[in-house]
């Protein structure tokens, strides 16, 4: 391109200057269609099972974030890679505080766990904060980031917070949690939070993953029971009523004695440890520390009393047994002829043709021929 065609007079020349004028400007060069260091993604090298377990060891948070990538992974090459990693890393597992937090929507959890886990990284603890959303069906991906939720503790050096996906499961929580949690564990973490979107079966999942379980709840105790299932309360360890603060506080002292009242004729989540209602601020931080020596208290009876261990290994069992039953649905929905058959004498159910009895022990025959013994 020649000069005369790549320049121009600025807006400021004299009047009447015309062509005489001696400042001309040089056009820029438009290169927003080529590469530039801003647009091209630099590729990842793959890690081995031991580089990322040292990572995790060491502490390395961005290797712990690819690792739980892995874990969640739904493709068959990566499973095998991810077994290996927690086979590995699991004699350096099961030494956190593991405390499943749940709530009625409005109550502040997040806001609550903001509070609680800044506050433990500022005593030297190392908190790890899975926060289980509700996930798309179609994409399985999370919907709400909370670590936009939890910014604080995010940036906080002995803070680990993971958003994870739902793969669509009501309630909330992935069937990869427990294994993220392993991971958190080995990374150093030893306070794991594990948040629950408070929405059905997700509270019982997370209920079997930790060892105490919190329910973060509002004021008006009367009014908000309308919103909170009695099984929700009958599986906590403790009920906090959050926003006890400025013209709210007494409401919430009020809360506190009504869920004291009704905590009381509940039996006991824990073998050994009675179950009561506390209030806390999360805006001031008034209630947090104390919030937390409840915690602590809760986990030297269980240790003294034997129940840590036992619920522990229960909860291990179930890990296992969970995986098996899901590991035989996946394969009975695959099978096409398990598929053909049960749709086929559904039909004859609705229809009024077959008693569901019957119709179920069919189901069981045509599985039972598919699977073990190869459809003969």
């Amino acid at each position: 391109m020649s000069i005369e065609n790549n320049t121009y007079q600025p807006d400021w020349q004299p009047q009447n200057a015309g062509s005489e004028f001696a400042c001309f400007v040089t056009k820029g060069v438009d290169d927003t269609g080529g590469p530039t260091a801003a647009n091209v993604q630099p590729v990842r090298r793959n890690l081995s099972v031991d580089e990322y377990a040292r990572g995790i060891l060491n502490g390395d948070r961005a290797i712990l974030s690819r690792a739980i990538t892995l874990i969640e992974s739904n493709a068959p090459k990566h499973f095998a890679t991810a077994q290996e990693l927690i086979q590995k890393l699991l004699p350096h597992t099961g030494r956190s505080m593991r405390v499943g937090i749940t709530g009625v929507p409005g109550a502040g959890k997040s806001t609550f766990i903001e509070a609680l886990g800044s506050w433990l990284c500022d005593h030297g603890h190392r908190v790890a904060v899975l926060a289980v959303d509700p996930s798309s069906t179609v994409t399985k991906g999370s919907v709400l980031g909370d670590k936009t939720r939890m910014e604080k503790l995010s940036r906080h050096s002995n803070a680990f917070v993971r958003p994870s996906p739902s793969g669509g499961t009501l309630g909330g929580v992935t069937r990869k949690s427990r294994e993220t949690l392993l991971l958190v564990e080995a990374a150093g973490y030893d306070v794991v939070l594990v948040e629950t979107v408070g929405v059905g079966q997700s509270e019982t999942t997370v209920r079997n993953m930790v060892d105490y379980f919190l329910m973060v709840a509002l004021t008006g105790a009367g009014d908000d029971l309308q919103g909170i299932k009695k099984g929700i309360m009958e599986i906590a360890d403790s009920i906090l009523v959050n926003k006890a603060d400025g013209d709210n506080k007494v409401k919430a002292l009020s809360a506190r004695a009504d869920f004291d009242m009704m905590l009381h004729y509940l039996r006991p989540a824990t073998e050994g440890w009675v179950s009561r209602a506390y209030t806390c601020s999360s805006l001031t931080g008034e209630g947090i520390p104390e919030m937390w020596g409840v915690v602590e208290e809760f986990f030297r009876t269980v240790r003294g009393n034997g129940v840590f261990e036992k619920r522990r290994k229960e909860q291990v069992l179930k890990w296992v047994n969970d995986m098996a039953q899901e590991h035989l649905e996946n394969l009975i929905g695959a099978n096409q002829a398990i598929a053909a058959a049960k749709a086929r004498i559904e039909e004859e159910v609705t229809a009024g043709k077959l008693p569901p009895t019957q119709a179920a022990q069919e189901i069981i025959d045509v599985m039972e021929r598919e699977l073990f013994q190869g459809g003969r």
